[in-house]
């Protein structure tokens, strides 16, 4: 079962989200994995893929935006120092 170990980086709502609908987030899972919520860009993005990558049917390619990922890069590489 996948579970939400903790929160990488700030908060949406630290980023100046100030609803539900725009929420890009990075989480570390209990098994050490990773989970990200982005916009799902699957259909504009598979077509510029390099020729060694795919997209299963059961994946997506999301974005998440650049501040997302620097406010969580702290944390993350204390995750994978760990």
């Amino acid at each position: 079962m996948l579970r939400i170990s903790r929160r990488l980086g700030t908060a949406p709502a630290q980023r100046g989200s100030i609803s539900n609908a725009t929420c890009p987030d990075v989480f570390e899972l209990v098994d050490g994995d990773f989970a990200v919520i982005g916009k799902d860009v699957t259909e504009e993005l598979r077509g510029e893929l390099p020729p060694d990558a795919g997209v299963a049917d059961y994946e997506r390619i999301v974005v998440v935006p650049r501040q997302t990922l620097i406010d969580a890069l702290a944390d993350l590489s204390e995750s994978l120092s760990a």
